[in-house]
């Protein structure tokens, strides 16, 4: 499996990292026992839910996007397989040149804690664990679960990046919730992955904390990092470069944010200028 992130970082600017080809997802509910016309027998019955339906996407190494729709869209269940924490119904998705919808449940696990950082609304640290502890836990998922000096210095670096090399030794209880949301970023940046997704981020944040977490993501982003974040505010929305908009399953809406936009008009108007 090791092979599936052999060319990782080896790609030129701008590469496509995450490929969608008519990507669907089907969902099953209910408890029908089969048989009937509608699938209907002594009561039961069974509801099929399209969360996707036919979706075809591309992102780029680099880009900042912006995934809103309104409960229902699908814009959870798109941020779900592209951690790979489900599986598409049918269709394609190659994150780095690898379709990981054809993997395996151990191959996925590895794609997880190798080739994707997730940030959450709710941080989802583990309470027992330390900073260090925590920002680590990707590694203890891979190989015999050692952790090598070079990891001991890159979370160390990582700490400091997030503001949080003099806490190293707290427990999330003993940090506000920025702080958590801080350690989460650097978690989700130990293995240097392809993508990180972000799950309503800030959601259970201030203003005044959303304001520096969604700051440090812009410049993680201006760094290089392709970050894919799902989010229902709009202000939330304007930080990334790229907003897709989704309903009932299809996507209705994708390009430039705002102040792409804005940016773009710059551009072209110094242009002319010139």
């Amino acid at each position: 499996m090791s092979d599936i992130f052999s060319r990782k970082g080896d790609g030129a600017a701008d590469r496509v990292v995450v490929r969608m080809t008519d990507l669907r997802k089907t969902y099953f509910m209910g408890h029908g026992s089969g048989g009937g016309l509608f699938g209907k027998r002594g009561g039961g019955e069974v509801l099929t839910v399209h969360a996707l339906r036919g979706v075809s996407l591309e992102f780029r190494e680099g880009e900042y996007v912006a995934i809103m729709g309104q409960s229902g869209s699908g814009k959870s269940t798109m941020l779900n397989l592209l951690g790979c924490l489900d599986r598409p119904t049918s269709g394609e998705y190659i994150l780095g040149g690898y379709d990981v919808a054809q993997l395996d449940d151990d191959e996925l696990s590895e794609v997880r804690s190798r080739s994707i950082g997730f940030i959450f609304q709710s941080y989802n640290l583990i309470q027992q664990y330390t900073v260090t502890e925590n920002i680590q836990l990707p590694l203890t998922y891979q190989g015999n679960g050692i952790i090598s000096e070079e990891a001991q210095e890159r979370t160390m670096e990582l700490a400091r990046l997030v503001g949080l090399h003099d806490r190293l030794d707290h427990r999330p209880n003993q940090l506000s919730g920025g702080q958590q949301q801080r350690v989460a970023i650097a978690r989700s940046l130990i293995n240097d992955p392809y993508i990180i997704l972000a799950d309503e981020a800030t959601g259970n944040l201030d203003s005044a904390t959303s304001y520096e977490i969604m700051s440090m993501l812009g410049k993680l982003n201006d760094a290089g990092k392709t970050i894919i974040m799902v989010t229902h505010e709009p202000d939330i929305a304007e930080y990334a470069k790229r907003i897709i908009r989704m309903k009932d399953g299809v996507i209705v809406e994708d390009g430039p944010s705002p102040r792409m936009l804005v940016e773009l008009d710059e551009e072209n108007h110094a242009e002319v200028v010139a």
